[in-house]
């Protein structure tokens, strides 16, 4: 390497790719900690809603008794659903704010919205519309930071390391689960349970949050990869040169911001620079686009129903329903289970995902969850006192069983923050080119509020028994094995390894039919980076012999070698 830079040994990346080590400095992840703090939107809201909706004052604010059991199932739902009906919406339109005001203002204006819906659903004084309508303009803001974070960290981050960033925005969803977990328990043991500030004063981590995110933005800097598409290579190169702490000169940075520049002509000149039409056409109509697109909305489907979501934003009910008695021991159990989820993703980002690989990681949770599923099915089958419907009580003989359940829901945490939860964000930020990154990543995160939503909205009605016209807890547990079990087949035949590629040498992954891509894909690329390297070896080496060859002239007025040029009028330094 120029310079003589030794490379960095760094035991959390599957490949060494030879960065010089100054890349790895403080305004890297200064930038990766600001951007991946978005992460904390969701975990804070699916951490407090229902532990929030479960106190006594807000029942109380919002007539809650007065309603049948079926009614009451409704309500929570569509309490606990609206920021995913929200999310939907932002997500939606998000691609658009980020590609016309860059990620750095679009990181602003959710903020701001965020807070604005937060400020209507405390003040609803117990008013459904009211509550309804400010969980859903939350929502707006909340839906567009699974688009905007993980886009960013992705586009600023070396490929070796790329992994490990994206995975810190899922960190901070369980961050902000835990601490949401924790602050319902402590205002439920500081406060009690008849008092306004219950739930008021968990509801304003939201703004703490939004608010932190908001102030941090104007300490970075936007994107390069934006910059290049909006046509500003120069200032791109500036930025880059900032974030690797190296000068703008050095070859690491020049050859980093050339490949990008040099990808996005080509992606313009493919498309003759058309309009959003021609984004669409792109997404939909060029065969490895598709593929990708097809890729990101099964793996939303299959990670949303797969039950570990769910099991998120209800699990007070879940552990209830699983034998914990008592609102504080409830609340307790629940925390640590945040925790458990927050170790897993730190395991993930630091050990797994960039050096066992994304699909070995992946396949890992999705096991872990089945098993976890499994054995909750079945031990709600064995067991069908425990259908939420009667106050049973269990035998001593059915104690260990019941403890090895929440030990089940505990795994499925674990197993979920190894694989789905981190992956879904990942995957779908690194995929796709950077002309249509933006508009996918979007789409994406589209279907993954509606899955959610779909997902948050039916399980309350799902668990109840059937006479109530639910298919019972167990019947709903058995629904989430078949589908996790279901996902991790279609993972191991779909989805290639990503690990350790540029995101402008995606490509190369998707160029087999599509049944071979998910098996073979990764092994084709590889044939295909070791062509086009050696190209650019030869290709750099040419230019090299032709400033030899054009500086020779210029200084001695001849050259007898073979392929002589054209003597230029000045020396080429």
């Amino acid at each position: 390497m120029a310079g003589g830079v030794k490379k960095p040994v760094n035991i959390f990346k599957l490949k060494n790719l030879g960065e010089p080590k100054q890349v790895f400095n403080w305004r890297l992840w200064f930038a990766v900690f600001s951007f991946g703090l978005m992460g904390a939107a969701r975990g804070v809201d699916e951490g407090l809603i229902s532990g929030a909706f479960n106190s006594k004052d807000f029942q109380r604010a919002i007539h809650y008794d007065s309603y049948t059991v079926y009614e009451r199932a409704n309500i929570k739902a569509n309490v606990s659903s609206m920021v995913q009906i929200g999310s939907v919406a932002g997500a939606l339109f998000a691609f658009v704010i980020c590609d016309r005001i860059g990620r750095i203002w679009a990181t602003r204006q959710l903020c701001l919205v965020w807070i604005f819906g937060i400020a209507i659903f405390m003040g609803s004084n117990g008013n459904l519309a009211a509550i309804y309508a400010g969980r859903f303009i939350a929502g707006l803001g909340v839906g567009q930071t699974p688009v905007v974070g993980p886009v960013y960290i992705a586009e600023i981050t070396p490929a070796s390391i790329r992994g490990l960033c994206t995975c810190i925005f899922t960190g901070f969803v369980y961050l902000g689960i835990v601490l949401a977990y924790f602050t319902n328990y402590g205002c439920q043991i500081h406060m009690g349970d008849n008092t306004p500030a219950r739930w008021l004063v968990p509801t304003s981590l939201h703004v703490i949050f939004a608010g932190l995110i908001f102030c941090l933005t104007f300490f970075q800097y936007e994107s390069p990869r934006y910059l290049v598409k909006q046509g500003r290579d120069d200032k791109a190169l500036e930025v880059m040169s900032r974030l690797r702490q190296l000068p703008p000169d050095d070859e690491y940075v020049q050859r980093e911001v050339n490949a990008i520049v040099v990808s996005h002509h080509e992606e313009m000149e493919a498309t003759k620079g058309a309009g959003w039409s021609s984004v669409l056409k792109e997404a939909f109509t060029i065969r490895r686009n598709l593929y990708r697109v097809g890729l990101t909305m099964g793996a939303q489907i299959m990670s949303q129903w797969s039950g570990a979501g769910s099991i998120t934003l209800y699990a007070p009910d879940l552990f209830e329903l699983l034998g914990v008695v008592g609102t504080n021991e409830t609340l307790l159990i629940t925390a640590v289970f945040g925790i458990v989820k927050l170790v897993a993703a730190v395991l993930c980002a630091l050990f797994l995902v960039d050096f066992i690989g994304r699909k070995r990681s992946l396949l890992l949770g999705i096991t872990c969850q089945a098993v976890s599923m499994i054995y909750v099915a079945s031990f709600l089958s064995a067991v069908p006192g425990m259908d939420g419907h009667s106050d049973y009580t269990l035998k001593s003989a059915e104690v260990g069983a019941s403890k090895g359940a929440i030990a089940m829901i505990y795994l499925s945490g674990f197993g979920w923050a190894l694989g789905w939860n981190s992956m879904q964000y990942l995957l779908t930020a690194e995929l796709f080119p950077l002309r249509i990154r933006a508009f996918c990543t979007s789409l994406a995160m589209t279907f993954h509020f509606v899955n959610q939503y779909g997902n948050s909205r039916a399980v309350p009605n799902m668990l109840l028994p059937v006479d109530k016209g639910g298919i019972s807890p167990q019947g709903t547990f058995w629904f989430f094995a078949a589908v996790t079990i279901t996902g991790g087949l279609w993972v191991w035949f779909f989805i290639p390894e990503t690990a350790g590629r540029t995101l402008e040498s995606m490509d190369r992954l998707f160029s087999l039919p599509w049944y071979k891509i998910g098996r073979y894909g990764n092994g084709d690329a590889e044939v295909q980076d070791a062509a086009f390297n050696e190209k650019r070896m030869e290709t750099e080496q040419g230019l090299q012999q032709g400033k030899e060859v054009r500086n020779s002239i210029y200084a001695h007025g001849t050259y007898t070698g073979p392929s002589a040029p054209h003597s230029p009028e000045t020396k080429v330094n």
